[in-house]
């Protein structure tokens, strides 16, 4: 019901476009059954059985009106044209009612287009918004390849399975229903016993159908760890080739394709089984109608005439592909909810860092950055335990630790990739969740140990979050980050892609361009991490050279790997375990006999 909920909200700016589809095929079905009901004059005309009628009477609504109002016309017409002539009246008005009822099939599906393109629109950019709305914590859980799967394959997944099959099932049952109410009209004990026996052919199906969400589930959580062994493999390709790993991979994605490949075709198997099982049952019940309609006939019960009971079977064998469409498209919304239901597992995902509706708006930075008893868990495991600290306006400040010791997590709350679980984290005395996402990550600029390049052009990339950006200040901030001259050795210069993740570039090209998007966005606040720690000795000098160039007049949070580029810091603050363990100047932690400081470095000093 959730997930019926889910698309019906996609579906409501529709609203209008789903009425004028509704109304069409109403009337698709009315002309349609008008082609069927011409039947039974048809077969009188031809055998000479109209009865002569002078007057047909006053209009009311009921078989017997329109059975005498069109033998009133047929035998005047038959009178001064002829059989023939009658004959041919009746088959000008069939290829009419064809005419109109293929014209409103076509406008309903017309409109069923717009729908289904404009819904599967939508549900990829509420996806795609959510997955950018969503803390990083989030996808340290998940797999790339998963995420990649739901808006790709499930959501294709639901435009094939689901809404393509809302169509039938708008159309269809308006078609049975219009058709069902005829077969009254014709004889109602006879559709009386057809309706007892619909729906046990009905519920029959629906059995065969009810294991088929749960593995269309395992397939699609087998294709997204498919996908994800497939993105590892493109992602760490250098290391596989180098350990000889081959082998071992591709054993782990065969495992992976074998398991995928045996949910796939139980999925299969169970949908394909749909047609021949609605196909079987309704053989069966055109042949029962059959036999009790003939009996009634060859019995004169009720009002069953030969020529009743051929248009009452004609008329009931355009019922039964609606209902096999019904049963099929049943199948098919069945495996779409799978997706259904993971595509709501991330639309429905806890959006842990929210902003305030009263937010506050902030242009600048003016005093400092504090930390007020900061404590943040992951996993309900503490990685951060009451950290004070305060950093003034223009100062340089170095954190320094272990690995794992929480200094990554320690920054990343500061642009609010993250909110404390206790404290806070202030700018300026405000705490940072009173502020304006926005406003507060435009007064910072991160530059990472493995700089994020996208595969557009170098300007592109430089100027990345900024609305407006000329060429010229584009130039400026390359030269400052020293990468004006390789960038210009390009055939196309600064319009020249960098390639798949800067796949193109060095990694000291690769970490200058990252720079001067730094420099282009001119943050007062810098969050470094380690620039230099996994280059070559040239790259660091020139890279070294720019974040000097970047630092100046701006205050700085450096994360620190190599503790001899950050002894001039205005102050030195040592993580362990989550905790600050000892602040100072590199010259006074030096000092200090079994300091943490002290042990990590004479361990890079060795």
């Amino acid at each position: 019901m959730k997930n019926a909920r889910l698309l019906l909200k996609f579906f409501a700016p529709y609203r209008w476009s789903a009425t004028m589809t509704i109304i069409y095929n109403i009337l698709s079905s009315l002309f349609g059954l008008l082609t069927f009901a011409l039947i039974k004059p048809f077969l009188e005309v031809l055998f000479m059985k109209i009865d002569a009628i002078s007057d047909p009477g006053s209009f009311h609504f009921s078989l017997d009106y329109i059975s005498k109002f069109t033998n009133y016309y047929l035998s005047v017409f038959i009178q001064k044209q002829g059989q023939s002539g009658a004959l041919m009246v009746v088959v000008l008005i069939v290829i009419g009612a064809s005419f109109f009822k293929n014209t409103f099939i076509f406008l309903s599906n017309n409109r069923i287009a717009f729908i289904r393109s404009c819904t599967v629109r939508d549900i990829r950019k509420k996806l795609y918004d959510k997955i950018l709305s969503l803390p990083l914590s989030f996808f340290t859980d998940s797999r790339k390849g998963d995420v990649m799967t739901r808006i790709s394959n499930d959501v294709q997944e639901i435009e094939v399975s689901v809404i393509n099959s809302l169509t039938m099932l708008v159309r269809d049952p308006l078609t049975v229903l219009i058709f069902i109410g005829y077969l009254f009209i014709l004889s109602f004990r006879l559709s009386l016993f057809a309706l007892v026996l619909l729906p046990v052919s009905g519920w029959l199906i629906g059995m065969a159908g009810k294991t088929l969400r749960s593995s269309s589930l395992q397939g699609q959580q087998h294709l997204g760890k498919l996908l994800s062994i497939v993105e590892e493999t493109l992602t760490g390709l250098r290391i596989i080739k180098g350990f000889n790993a081959e082998e071992k991979m591709k054993a782990q994605f065969s495992t992976s394709n074998e398991r995928y490949a045996k949910v796939f075709k139980r999925v299969i198997r169970k949908a394909f089984l749909a047609s021949p099982l609605s196909e079987f049952l309704s053989t069966i019940v055109v042949t029962v109608l059959l036999f009790v309609g003939g009996s009634m006939a060859l019995n004169g019960t009720g009002d069953m005439t030969p020529s009743t009971l051929i248009v009452f079977l004609a008329v009931f064998s355009q019922i039964i592909q609606p209902v096999k469409n019904i049963t099929t498209s049943w199948f098919s919304i069945q495996r779409g909810m799978a997706s259904i239901d993971r595509i709501d597992q991330i639309l429905d995902a806890e959006e842990k860092v929210v902003e305030k509706d009263d937010a506050k708006t902030i242009s600048g930075f003016s005093d400092s950055i504090e930390f007020k008893g900061s404590w943040y868990a992951y996993n309900n495991e503490p990685v951060l335990k009451d950290i004070s600290l305060k950093i003034k306006k223009g100062q340089t400040v170095a954190i320094v630790g272990k690995s794992g010791a929480g200094k990554s997590t320690l920054v990343d709350l500061l642009p609010r990739f993250m909110d404390v679980d206790q404290g806070s984290v202030m700018i300026d005395g405000v705490d940072v969740r009173d502020l304006k996402t926005t406003d507060l990550r435009y007064l910072m600029g991160i530059v990472s140990q493995n700089p994020i390049l996208f595969n557009t052009s170098f300007k592109e990339n430089i100027a990345f979050g900024v609305k407006t950006a000329r060429q010229d200040d584009v130039e400026v901030a390359a030269r400052i980050a020293n990468a004006h001259d390789f960038i210009m050795e390009t055939e196309q210069g600064y319009e020249s892609l960098v390639g798949e993740s800067g796949s193109k570039l060095s990694g000291g090209q690769r970490q200058r361009i990252s720079i001067a998007r730094a420099i282009m966005a001119n943050p007062p606040i810098l969050i470094l991490d380690e620039a230099t720690s996994s280059l070559d000795t040239e790259s660091e000098r020139l890279v070294q050279d720019a974040i000097e160039k970047l630092m100046k007049n701006r205050t700085s949070i450096v994360i620190a790997h190599r503790l001899s580029t950050i002894q001039h810091a205005d102050i030195i603050v040592v993580l362990d375990e989550g905790r600050i363990v000892e602040t100072g100047k590199h010259s006074e932690l030096i000092l200090k006999e079994d300091g943490f400081y002290r042990k990590l470095h004479s361990f890079q000093a060795i």
